[in-house]
């Protein structure tokens, strides 16, 4: 479950944020308990010291270090008993006086070993759940897909209505989002500009994302961009890794960009990396299946077409009707 390292970077910031503000918490709580009893601080300071001693004595050369040993024991049992006495009489919880950690598991490091671990996920999540918020505008859901904008009329070219068709595509995304998983098939969403295309796929990418899972969501422009930095700009390439890695990919506006020797190149690499990874992804485009065809090599068309399951959108330009009702 491969995040970005931006979403990566801001986790483990949050994540040293919260570990130190636990160890600042921890300070103030054990300081004022030895402000109301300093005895009790007194017997803890000593209880150090007299194990320190003992361990000394165990590893003494020369004579029966077990009469010193014994000695130091016993004083160590009287402490302990003191203790016990004070934190009885003051109500005091012997857990207070120990340094809680942000994570139990990982003691704040954000790892187990070099598997992260789930206090720096659940953080991955959510600032991946921003980045989301921040790239779509935060409006998108299946329950505010409205059917009503498709036309209910039947249309012989595709014989049934619009509205119809457009039904059984929300149940079809509804459904792939809320049974997400890394073997999900990848989808192509192709019709015509507005037709809903980008706000399913939003819907998607929120829906999974929810779920746990690492998500990608970017214009095809953008991913381009990117790839091009890479090669001729001299950016890192762990920013277009994430592409091919992430447990879905959501590539919008396919089609819309220059095409050209390099952009072929690039989108091979991630469509065919990812077929070959078995990682699902999402693509749109405005582009029909013939114009694919014309527009890609037969590589690229060849692995759309067949590998993808491929789903079609029709009706007229929502943000059109929009306008015009205005």
């Amino acid at each position: 479950m491969p995040f970005s390292d931006a979403v990566l970077r801001r986790a483990r910031v949050r994540l040293e944020e919260a570990r130190q503000a636990r160890e600042h918490e921890n300070e103030e709580r054990i300081a004022a308990i030895y402000a109301a009893s300093p005895r009790l601080k007194e017997i803890d300071g000593e209880l150090r010291k007299t194990t320190a001693r003992v361990m000394a004595a165990t590893f003494q050369t020369g004579g029966d270090p077990s009469g010193a040993v014994a000695k130091l024991r016993a004083e160590n049992q009287a402490l302990q008993r003191e203790r016990d006495w004070i934190l009885e009489s003051e109500s005091i919880d012997s857990a207070d006086l120990e340094d809680e950690p942000i994570c139990p598991v990982c003691g704040g490091t954000g790892y187990v070993g070099e598997r992260m671990c789930e206090c720096l996920r659940e953080l991955c999540r959510q600032e991946q759940k921003k980045e989301l918020s921040s790239l779509l505008g935060g409006r998108e859901s299946f329950e505010a897909f409205k059917l009503s904008w498709y036309p209910a009329e039947t249309d012989p070219r595709l014989g049934a209505s619009p509205r119809e068709l457009m039904q059984m595509v929300l149940t079809k995304c509804r459904r792939y989002a809320q049974s997400f998983s890394l073997r999900a098939p990848s989808l192509l969403f192709s019709g015509g500009t507005g037709l809903g295309k980008t706000f399913l796929s939003a819907a998607i990418a929120r829906t999974v994302a929810d779920a746990g899972f690492s998500v990608v969501y970017e214009t095809a422009a953008r991913l381009f961009a990117e790839y091009e930095n890479v090669k001729f700009g001299g950016g890192d390439d762990r920013e277009t890794f994430r592409y091919t890695a992430c447990d879905l990919l959501i590539l919008d506006d396919l089609g819309t960009e220059m095409t050209t020797q390099f952009t072929i190149s690039a989108l091979y690499t991630v469509v065919n990396g990812r077929l070959m990874a078995g990682l699902p992804t999402i693509l749109s485009t405005n582009l029909t299946t013939d114009e694919i065809r014309r527009r890609y090599t037969p590589q690229i068309a060849s692995r759309l077409l067949g590998g993808y399951d491929l789903v079609l959108f029709c009706g007229r330009d929502i943000r059109l009707l929009q306008k015009q009702m205005g």
